[in-house]
C-alpha cells in the first residue's frame, strides 16, 4: 500500500480482506485509492475472477463515473454488468468512499454467478421446454453504463479496450479513419475519462495509428 494513501482508505484495507473471505470464492472485493488512477487497486481479494492484482488501474465503469461526476448524488450503485477474466457475466457493485464530500476510493463487489446459472439451466431443463429456459436467460441489469465494465492490469489494455470499443462502434479500421471519424472517437473517449489515466495518449495514439501530438490537437479543440 502507498505511503500516500489516505487514512480513511487504509480502514476499508481489512473490510476488503474480511468481505472475500466472508462472501466466498465467486465474490472479488477491490479497493481503489483515486490518489494514482492507473494504479488505483490497493487491496484486493479473490482476484482470480477479474485477473487483477494490487496496482492495477480503474475501469472503464469508475474512469465514467469521475467525468460524470454521477457519485455526487449516489453514495453507490448497484447490479451493473461486467465481463469477468474468463469471459463470464459479473453482478457489479460499488460503493463510493468520500470525505467531506470528495470521492477519496471505490470499494467495489464483483459477484461471478456462472456456476449457478449453469445449475439452474440444467434444472430447468428436466423439467421445462427450452423455450421456456432460453426466457429466463435474462443478462444482469445493465444499469448506468450500456457497455460491460471490463477488467485490466494495465492502462495500455484499459485504453486499447476503449479504442476497440469505439472503432466497432464506428465499423472502420483505424487505417481507414478520416479526420471527422478521428476526432468523434477521440470525443467518445474523452468523455469516458479514459483521458484521466496516466499515459492515455499514447496509448490512444497507438491504437488509432496516429501521432500523440494530433491527439493533443484533437483534445485542444474538442476542450475549447
Amino acid at each position: 500500500m502507498p505511503d500516500t494513501t489516505h487514512a480513511l482508505l487504509r480502514q476499508y484495507v481489512k473490510l476488503t480482506e474480511f468481505l472475500g473471505a466472508a462472501l466466498g470464492p465467486d465474490y472479488e472485493v477491490a479497493l481503489h485509492d483515486l490518489t494514482d488512477k492507473s494504479r488505483s487497486i490497493i487491496a484486493i481479494a479473490n482476484g482470480y475472477i477479474s485477473g487483477r492484482e494490487i496496482g492495477a488501474p480503474l475501469t472503464n465503469m469508475a474512469l465514467g463515473v469521475l467525468k460524470d461526476e454521477s457519485y455526487e448524488w449516489q453514495d453507490y450503485r448497484l447490479h451493473y454488468s461486467g465481463v469477468s477474466a474468463a469471459g463470464n457475466p459479473l453482478r457489479s457493485s460499488t460503493m463510493f468512499i468520500k470525505e467531506d464530500g470528495k470521492l477519496i476510493g471505490m470499494l467495489c463487489i464483483n459477484f461471478d454467478d456462472s456456476r449457478f446459472q449453469s445449475f439452474a439451466q440444467q434444472v430447468l431443463t428436466l423439467c421445462h421446454p427450452n423455450q421456456f429456459v432460453q426466457a429466463l436467460d435474462q443478462p444482469p441489469e445493465e444499469g448506468h453504463a450500456a457497455r460491460p465494465e471490463t477488467f485490466r492490469n494495465s492502462t495500455e489494455a484499459v485504453a486499447q479496450d476503449a479504442v476497440t470499443h469505439e472503432l466497432e462502434r464506428l465499423g472502420v479500421p483505424a487505417d481507414r479513419l478520416t479526420s471527422e471519424e478521428r476526432l468523434q472517437i477521440i470525443d467518445a473517449l474523452e468523455k469516458s475519462g479514459i483521458f484521466l489515466l496516466k499515459g492515455a495518449v499514447k496509448d490512444v495514439a497507438a491504437g488509432l495509428g496516429c501521432s500523440q501530438a494530433s491527439v493533443y490537437r484533437y483534445l485542444s479543440h474538442i476542450r475549447k
